[in-house]
């Protein structure tokens, strides 16, 4: 198939254009790097709390700056664009890493892993995707978003490959080339959007920010996601120092971290497809009681196949946690609001993936172990389900319009 002269090849390269750059700069970069955290402890002797902190202060400070102005710029300078320049801030960050030797780097660094994912992640390929499908939006979405997953499956086995060949900093150096190597060349050749089409779109009329901010679902979808968001990035950033604590060696520890990212694929798929049958609602309490159902099978004693049930678990509610988020709000709110909604939100769940991790990671400094910082995140996950449970089914049109 020629992708560069029929209108499907067109599509077929902005689908496989979204999902390698989402393999890279969230597969790889945002779900690789924990991977490193047990380095930079033998290294520098550095805590937990401070090996995390690094995505925690970043987000905070980039997520507020940037997430808002993002829509913005995608508009402006399109979503092709971004892609090369987020793919091209997260090899600076991985550099930066590598060669880091004061905490000074180590916040720099991590400031441009964060303006990487705002330039190269999630947005502009739901944009690029936006732009070039209609009546096959969806699909297209959710293949390219296995791009995600995908990557969190390799990457494991990467790294620990990477680290028996290299050192860690040559492993980062190796890694973060490879980010670029897969995200950008099919970025430099993808359109941001079919000739003319923005000539002859018909202009969406604009709700009001103020008009979202006062509709109290919004609230609670914005709170309960963060609970959610917030336990599945605790256990994804300290898992591998949790197995390293029990002295299970690097290849192990990579298949259990694998199936965990491949697990989240098949969550991707089967949430999808139950939330084409049921109340998007419904499935959203089912993914969230699976988050909080399989953290306590990190906590009990243990017995044969306990990792495995819980990375079959817990990968199930993560494939379907971020995706359930924007198919709940365009039911909530409507389509025509849900750049709108999902800006604001997903700058939330980033603060929640980045700061409670490091929260967990202090916890464990105060008290030798994970049990404290585990049960908390079983009770967001929990109240996440609780929060979740009090939407509507279904758009309530009086909410936008009072």
């Amino acid at each position: 198939m020629n992708f560069k002269t029929t209108q499907t090849g067109k599509q077929t390269l902005v689908i496989v254009t979204a999902f390698f750059s989402l393999l890279a700069i969230v597969g790889f970069a945002l779900y690789g790097l924990p991977l490193f955290y047990n380095s930079y402890i033998d290294e520098f002797g550095w805590s937990r709390k401070i090996v995390t902190s690094g995505n925690a202060y970043a987000k905070i400070l980039v997520a507020p700056l940037f997430g808002f102005l993002a829509g913005w710029i995608v508009d402006r300078y399109g979503p092709r664009k971004m892609l090369i320049t987020g793919a091209i801030m997260t090899l600076f960050a991985f550099l930066g890493l590598s060669m880091m030797k004061s905490l000074s780097v180590f916040y720099i660094s991590y400031v441009f892993v964060a303006l990487g994912y705002v330039f190269g992640g999630p947005l502009p390929c739901q944009v690029l995707i936006s732009r070039w499908f209609t009546k096959n939006r969806g699909k297209a979405m959710g293949i390219a978003y296995l791009g995600i997953g995908t990557g969190f499956t390799i990457v494991p086995q990467l790294v620990a490959f990477l680290e028996r060949k290299l050192e860690w900093n040559m492993a980062l150096i190796a890694l973060g080339l490879l980010i670029v190597l897969i995200s950008v060349p099919l970025a430099l050749f993808v359109k941001d959007s079919p000739l003319g089409s923005e000539k002859n779109a018909t202009p969406e009329t604009a709700v009001p920010i103020k008009t979202i901010l006062k509709n109290p679902y919004f609230y609670l979808l914005a709170f309960g996601s963060m609970c959610s968001i917030g336990a599945v990035g605790g256990i994804n950033q300290h898992l591998k120092l949790y197995l390293k604590d029990m002295e299970m060696n690097d290849s192990n520890i990579a298949n259990i971290i694998s199936l965990v990212a491949f697990m989240s694929l098949g969550g991707r798929v089967i949430m999808g497809w139950l939330a084409d049958i049921f109340p998007r609602k419904y499935v959203m309490i089912l993914i969230y009681l699976l988050v909080g159902a399989s953290i306590p099978l990190l906590l009990v004693h243990d017995f044969p196949g306990r990792l495995t049930i819980f990375a079959v678990i817990f990968g199930l509610g993560l494939g379907g946690d971020y995706m359930i988020i924007p198919l709940i709000a365009g039911d909530l709110f409507g389509v025509r609001t849900l750049g709108r909604v999902m800006g604001i939100v997903l700058v939330a769940d980033g603060i929640a993936e980045a700061g409670i991790p490091m929260f967990v990671g202090s916890l464990f400094d105060s008290n030798g172990s994970y049990m404290t910082g585990f049960i908390l995140l079983i009770g967001l996950a929990l109240l996440g389900t609780l929060v979740v449970f009090m939407l509507p089914k279904r758009r309530m049109d009086t909410a936008l319009t009072n």
